[in-house]
């Protein structure tokens, strides 16, 4: 229910990774060029009423925005939909949605973020009490599907949001002050970007795949009185290290103030 970005990421991952069928998905959103594009590329079907999901479907993904997920919640809870209910909507407890959904509803809050976009998903998710192992697995295997995903206490989705969910946003500036301090050193834009956009995704990869700690690997290219080091210097006296931090703590409490709205 819902087939904006987030949510047409997920049906086109979960469609070319061979997790679901095509013909096995629905999706209803009251803006139809979503749907008819969705329809045309992958051929899934599409509805514009949320009763018509709720009657077919096993697995609901919620995708809306989260002062739409009441109103969608109660139509549920009208169809008496059964089905397990997946929810990326961000800031919206399980306990409230459980409020508006029939009794004993089995409910999975998802904390994506938009690197889902190219099939890099970093996320987490917290199954509540009624839901089975299976369901959980489920749940587990297509966000997999998409990326990364750790199951969590729901009370852990708050910083999760803070980091991974609004982090792509502090990793787009940085890249974007790498390629500023560039253009400032006299590459060409085009080339700055590409080059720091590049480095990034590198040492990012260079932590996944080697397991060793950040700082482990950022020794191994501080040569003594070399130009790295300086480069280091210079952002810790910038307070780069203290403002990240801030921006994640910064994003969780607003994460826990949008719960408690």
């Amino acid at each position: 229910i819902g087939a904006g970005m987030m949510a047409g990421a997920m049906i086109r991952g979960l469609v070319s990774s061979n997790t679901c069928l095509a013909t096995n998905l629905i999706a209803s959103d009251a803006y139809k060029p979503c749907l008819d594009s969705l329809q045309s590329e992958l051929g899934i079907r599409t509805t514009q009423s949320n009763s018509d999901v709720a009657a077919h479907a096993d697995v609901i993904v919620l995708a809306v925005k989260p002062a739409q997920v009441r109103e969608v919640c109660e139509d549920l809870h009208k169809a008496n939909a059964r089905a397990l209910v997946v929810s990326i909507a961000a800031g919206v407890p399980i306990k409230r949605m459980a409020g508006w959904l029939p009794a004993n509803a089995r409910i999975v809050r998802v904390m994506p973020n938009t690197p889902c976009l190219v099939g890099e998903l970093a996320a987490a998710y917290a199954p509540n009490e009624h839901c089975s192992p299976a369901d959980t697995a489920l749940v587990g295997s297509m966000l997999g599907a998409l990326g990364t995903a750790f199951k969590v206490k729901e009370g852990d989705l708050d910083a999760v949001t803070g980091l991974s969910g609004s982090g792509p946003a502090y990793v787009f500036q940085f890249i974007e002050a790498l390629s500023d301090g560039g253009v400032r050193a006299g590459l060409p834009r085009a080339v700055a970007t590409n080059l720091a956009a590049k480095t990034v995704r590198g040492a990012a990869t260079m932590v996944l795949e080697t397991g060793k700690h950040p700082g482990e690997l950022k020794d191994q290219v501080t040569s003594p009185g070399g130009t790295t080091i300086a480069g280091v210097h210079a952002l810790e006296s910038g307070g780069m290290r203290a403002a990240v931090m801030n921006a994640v703590l910064a994003a969780t409490e607003r994460s826990r103030e949008l719960g408690n709205d």
